[in-house]
């Protein structure tokens, strides 16, 4: 609970992020609208990606900051972003539209920390990272 507490906090952060730099892309950099939520979205998915690094998921990741789980880390983003106009849209025909989009809020939440926990920074097993290795026998001196 303490680590969806703590994922739900970054990401509290990372939606205020994700509304400065919508507002200021489009009011004063004067950006369309496609193009000042991309960037929203790709300066606050890499915010969130380092908080929940170095917060959320430290362990897991060791507090290392890498490509792969970068990448791992956006395509999960893409799917809360998904699950989030799906449920919108899909609710939005049996609640009002501001009950489907507090769902679709919720939606989007349980898939991003789901990906995050069970795949971008899922613990590696000791056991399976050894069994990856070569086997590497050392003969003694005696052999």
């Amino acid at each position: 609970m303490l680590k969806a507490a703590s994922f739900g906090v970054v990401g509290v952060i990372n939606t205020l992020v994700d509304l400065g730099v919508f507002l200021t892309a489009y009011n004063i950099f004067e950006l369309s609208l496609v193009s000042a939520n991309s960037l929203a979205w790709l300066i606050a998915v890499s915010g969130s990606y380092v908080m929940n690094s170095f917060i959320t998921f430290a362990v897991e990741s060791g507090r290392r900051l890498t490509w792969p789980a970068y990448g791992a880390f956006v395509a999960s983003g893409v799917g809360g972003v998904i699950a989030n106009t799906a449920t919108l849209l899909t609710a939005s025909y049996w609640v009002s539209v501001l009950g489907a989009k507090l769902l679709a809020i919720l939606a989007s939440f349980v898939v991003n920390f789901s990906l995050s926990n069970f795949i971008v920074f899922r613990r590696r097993s000791p056991v399976a990272s050894a069994r990856t290795r070569p086997n590497r026998c050392k003969l003694s001196p005696n052999s």
